[in-house]
């Protein structure tokens, strides 16, 4: 059987991503993760904060991911939508001309997957502070998204963002699922909400893509796995193609 490595970018402060990624793949033969962290310790709008996005350390854990050879590389995080769809889009560009590697991002995914689905209207759950989730729900107007309805914690964490309790994201999204939206995203790499996502599909009836789920998707595809083997995680990736 073939090997198939996914290569994984992650916030230093990320304790959620490679547990939860490892988990999806638990059943798939012949595929596994692979991470490579880069510092990041709090989401905000400020100088420092935004300034850890620069690419300079994201690309040189890229380069690290290559020496494993792995088939793609994908960045597992939410940046792109306080800064802008063409920042994941450069970084992402900048990785395979650096690296020869394809690569993704969760947000790129998100809205790859929002399109495929004809998605117009859609919720919106984090953990994030008022100014970062404005930023988004601008961001993702921008590439023709309406925000239906949102909810968000009000944390700059970054590691805080793990201890947000499964009931506190549950409640979230049944409340944005009273909207109405399409679908419904829980847009934070560090929360736990993938486990959550197959259960609270059967309660609101609305497909939800967790972002940490929508970079294991988009990575499957990229590396030439099917995503509908990972089963039990929700509709996503038994039936967006």
């Amino acid at each position: 059987m073939k090997r198939i490595l996914l290569g994984m970018l992650t916030p230093s402060s990320n304790t959620i991503l490679e547990p939860v990624t490892c988990a999806m793949l638990a059943q798939v033969p012949g595929v596994t993760a692979h991470f490579a962290r880069f510092r990041v310790t709090e989401i905000s709008m400020g100088d420092r904060a935004l300034g850890q996005f620069d690419d300079v350390p994201i690309l040189e854990a890229a380069r690290l991911l290559a020496d494993a050879r792995v088939n793609c590389i994908a960045w597992n995080g939410t940046s792109g939508g306080w800064l802008g769809l063409a920042r994941d889009r450069d970084l992402c560009a900048a990785i395979t001309r650096e690296t020869g590697i394809p690569a993704t991002s969760s947000v790129l995914a998100l809205v790859e997957i929002f399109r495929k689905t004809g998605v117009a209207r859609y919720g919106l759950v984090t953990p994030y502070v008022g100014e970062i989730q404005a930023k988004i729900i601008e961001t993702l107007e921008h590439e023709g998204f309406a925000c239906a309805g949102e909810r968000h914690v009000g944390d700059k964490g970054n590691f805080s963002f793990s201890e947000v309790s499964a009931g506190t994201i549950a409640d979230m999204v049944r409340a944005v699922a009273k909207e109405k939206p399409q679908a419904i995203t829980i847009f934070c790499t560090n929360v736990a909400g993938a486990p959550l996502v197959d259960a609270l599909e059967h309660d609101t009836g609305i497909p939800i893509y967790d972002t940490v789920a929508t970079a294991l998707w988009d990575s499957l595809r990229l590396a030439g796995s099917d995503p509908a083997l990972v089963k039990g995680w929700g509709r996503l990736f038994g039936e967006v193609r």
